[in-house]
């Protein structure tokens, strides 16, 4: 089973949990997860299958939007509400407009270190391990971008809002930072991923739907790759690509591609560089035509 499946991720079960489920479910071993969600956290999650696993980067590389809010008055150590409390502090009163232009101020391009509690690997080690041990490590600080953030509601301790963001963006660390630029401190009180590049929400499955009629649920390759431009090949083309050949296809631009067959049937990625077309990743060799 060759595809990718828009799954919807339940709270109290990690991504790995999910993937294990799955693995059962469709008997096979060759699956993996398109972006780790945090186990409380509920939502969009990405799991591709067979050959389609090549392409679990470009998963990871899409944009993704999120539904949270946060609680102000206390900080956790673990920056959402299953930690314990380390921090607590007077909640001053704020109006809307306020609220909005310190939301504003967070849109953009920035810095931000990832949480202790994260799947983040140093030296082979994820941080989360690290953390319950007690042991805290320098993280290094790594380009984020917000590309918008709303505000859904709002009380005297608690706001919610959608944030579309880059990939590598921690929410709980984020939506810290917005409380002390409130004057406060804070924590993520729910976490729902509605986004992860293409793969949206309201066209997710939940892992029941899945097991039961999994053809149904599954979509093709191609649509973790939606986002690139595509270059059609002819029979000839598409056997030297697949074989590994640089090819030169006039009056193609530099850049990366989805590559497709004279049917239009999905081969893989190439990426083109002076009108030559090499292959980055292969998911299916097209046949050598027949000669003339």
């Amino acid at each position: 089973m060759d595809g990718i499946f828009n799954v919807i991720k339940p709270p109290d079960m990690t991504s790995f949990d999910v993937v294990a489920y799955l693995r059962r479910a469709l008997k096979t071993k060759k699956i993996g997860h398109g972006g780790t969600l945090d186990p409380d956290a509920a939502g969009v999650l990405p799991v591709f299958a067979g050959t389609a696993t090549r392409l679990l980067e470009f998963a990871v590389e899409g944009q993704k939007e999120y539904i949270a809010e946060f609680t102000l008055g206390l900080q956790t150590d673990t920056g959402d509400d299953t930690g314990e409390v380390i921090k607590t502090m007077p909640v001053p009163a704020f109006d809307e407009t306020f609220l909005q232009e310190t939301l504003n101020s967070f849109l953009g391009k920035q810095m931000q270190t990832p949480p202790m509690y994260s799947a983040l690997k140093i030296d082979g080690q994820k941080l989360y391990q690290l953390a319950r041990k007690g042991i805290e490590v320098e993280r290094e600080a790594r380009e984020i971008d917000v590309y918008e953030l709303e505000l859904l509601n709002y009380t005297q301790n608690t706001f919610a809002v959608r944030i579309k963001c880059s990939k590598g963006t921690y929410i709980r660390v984020l939506g810290e930072d917005i409380c002390a630029a409130l004057g406060s401190c804070g924590t993520m009180s729910f976490l729902l991923r509605t986004q992860v590049g293409g793969f949206l929400i309201n066209e997710a499955h939940t892992l029941a739907e899945i097991a039961e009629n999994p053809q149904s649920c599954m979509s093709e390759p191609i649509n973790a790759v939606n986002e690139l431009a595509k270059v059609k090949l002819t029979a000839k083309q598409a056997f030297r690509v697949t074989s590994g050949v640089r090819t030169t296809i006039r009056g193609l631009e530099d850049g990366r591609y989805a590559i497709l067959g004279p049917e239009e049937q999905f081969l893989g990625i190439g990426s083109a560089a002076e009108s030559m077309l090499k292959a980055e990743k292969i998911l299916e060799h097209y046949p050598k035509p027949e000669e003339d």
